[in-house]
């Protein structure tokens, strides 16, 4: 019975707590009203039109956050680097998410600096159109694709849509660069994951053996490598090297 109240007393609280939140929100968020009609004719369409393209930009950011920046190759890579240690779940998906988007916002920080500085701040300063920013934020978001795609792979996409050779990456199509900077990324992640893999395979393999020579067959052998290859990450201090790794990719690229 005074398990049930204090369980109860806790959930008072906790509401409490959230309608105290979501009032001071409410206050600190200034009144926001959208109109939509009431215009005449082209303007209306117009809005309307600015209105769906807005949601549809939102709706796939997270499509654009992954294939347009070096969230890919991160993610994947820190997914090999569990699953080559054999811990299950941890670190959780969280973590590993969280780590590798404050990575990507770290490495495109140069490259989301010069959108800003050539294609936000002069369309809200009015200097430029909606259409005109789009393709200054373009320019710098291609020159960081280009120089991570690998020449085999874009040819493949340009010889697919029978693109004429371009004169610089400036030229490219986005519709062209995106899937052909993602499969470079993808590549490059898998090979970044194998040369992760062989140093705890080779553990894998010894005590393996170890134990079958020992007649321990019905012992599962990942038990005991698991302690010696967290051990051997600890020792050679292995996140400081796989961020290291990942930084000096994107450097070099």
């Amino acid at each position: 019975m005074m398990k049930n109240k204090f369980w109860l007393s806790l959930l008072v609280v906790q509401l409490g707590v959230v309608l105290l939140s979501g009032q001071a929100f409410a206050q600190a968020i200034p009144d926001v009203s959208i109109n939509i009609g009431g215009g005449d004719g082209e303007a209306q369409g117009t809005s309307a039109l600015s209105l769906l393209l807005l949601i549809t930009v939102l709706s796939i950011a997270p499509a654009i956050l992954v294939l347009m920046t070096s969230f890919t190759r991160i993610v994947i890579v820190l997914g090999f680097v569990r699953t080559s240690l054999g811990t299950q779940m941890m670190p959780p998906n969280q973590v590993l998410i969280g780590l590798a988007m404050f990575l990507t916002f770290f490495i495109m920080a140069p490259t989301f600096a010069q959108v800003n500085e050539v294609a936000l701040q002069p369309y809200l300063k009015g200097e430029i159109s909606q259409t005109e920013a789009f393709e200054e934020a373009a320019v710098p978001m291609k020159k960081f694709m280009f120089s991570h795609t690998r020449e085999k792979d874009l040819l493949l996409f340009m010889n697919y849509t029978q693109t004429e050779k371009p004169e610089s990456y400036e030229d490219i199509p986005i519709t062209v660069l995106i899937p052909a900077y993602a499969i470079s990324e993808l590549k490059t992640a898998f090979q970044m994951g194998f040369m992760i893999f062989i140093p705890f395979l080779v553990i894998d393999m010894i005590v393996a053996s170890t134990l079958m020579a020992m007649g321990m067959m019905m012992l599962p052998p990942v038990m005991i490598s698991l302690p010696f290859k967290l051990l051997l990450f600890v020792l050679v201090d292995g996140w400081y090297l796989i961020v290291k790794s990942l930084l000096l990719s994107f450097n070099t690229g």
